[in-house]
């Protein structure tokens, strides 16, 4: 399964099973054109995923609240860092609305940066955002991907009581890994706000992911599998970490497909409910389809 790695290894070629050819098409050019319409952001395009393409040719995007400036300094995130310009855009969450209405979309992702100057560090234009949604596509699943807003309950309370189907919060790596990757993260005060979640809420479904090929061990992911599962996650994603930019944390190795659909075999024995595990794996991709059992 996965081996341990102890030192940085020098640029690895980019295996077969990480290239992506999608041509660009008509749905492409539209989701484009509504991003620009609405002055939205999208994580698909701050955060370079290598499946933009492909969702964007297959009309769906993940939309990025709250700005495109984060506040905190992960080093494997290519969002820009610093000091966001501006408060949060009074018109987004409708603007949000119009767009996914517009590409009908049935099951739509919320994301944001992190907005750690605010005094409610964004947790209300996530609720704004998804009453908006709810008022205008009643039949679609709403799913959130939050920060972890430093452990203020009252923040992560404003998102659960505007009732997501979906709380999902990434736990990332593993914990010894914390310090290089997710500066300003704490390991404990995620998994207690997935438990949080749970129990405030049970009915809302519970969510995070890890990325592999940061030199993490085997033993240590199947201990953060463990702990988000004692901390009430339902779903799970495990996908290849990509180098997004050259001075971004190095990929320490590529896994191979076989060993992610080990690694999922594990996460079923240990009791999540669903389990999406591949090298393109990311929090929102086929977000749908993962929901309905159909990945």
């Amino acid at each position: 399964m996965i081996i341990a790695e102890t030192e940085i290894k020098k640029p690895q070629r980019l295996p077969e099973w990480l290239r992506k050819d999608v041509l660009l098409n008509g749905n492409s050019r539209k989701v484009h054109a509504l991003i620009k319409e609405f002055n939205l952001n999208t994580v698909c395009q701050s955060a370079r995923c290598p499946n933009k393409n492909e969702c964007f040719s297959n009309s769906t995007a993940t939309f990025m609240i709250n700005g495109n400036t984060c506040t905190r300094g992960c080093t494997f995130c290519s969002v820009p860092k610093g000091k966001p310009p501006e408060l949060p855009q009074a018109d987004e969450p409708g603007n949000i609305a119009n767009a996914a209405k517009i590409l009908k979309l049935k099951h739509i992702v919320i994301t944001s940066v992190n907005r750690d100057e605010l005094f409610d560090q964004g947790s209300n234009q996530f609720a704004k955002t998804i009453k908006e949604l709810r008022k205008q596509i009643s039949y679609a699943t709403i799913e959130v991907l939050t920060p972890d807003f430093k452990g203020d309950k009252s923040c992560i309370k404003t998102v659960i009581d505007a009732h997501p189907d979906i709380y999902n919060h990434n736990l990332e790596t593993v914990p010894r890994l914390y310090r290089e990757v997710r500066p300003g993260a704490t390991y404990k005060r995620s998994l207690e706000l997935i438990q949080f979640v749970k129990e405030t809420n049970p009915a809302i479904i519970t969510k995070s992911g890890i990325m592999l090929g940061l030199g993490e061990k085997l033993e240590e992911v199947i201990q953060v599998m463990q702990d988000l599962f004692l901390h009430a996650c339902d779903y799970l994603t495990l996908g290849q970490y990509m180098q997004p930019t050259k001075d971004s944390y190095p990929v320490f190795r590529y896994l191979t497909p076989y060993e992610f659909e080990s690694l999922k075999e594990v996460a079923f024995k240990i009791g999540f409910k669903k389990v999406f595990s591949g090298p393109l794996v990311r929090s929102s991709y086929h977000a749908r389809e993962f929901h309905k059992g159909e990945t």
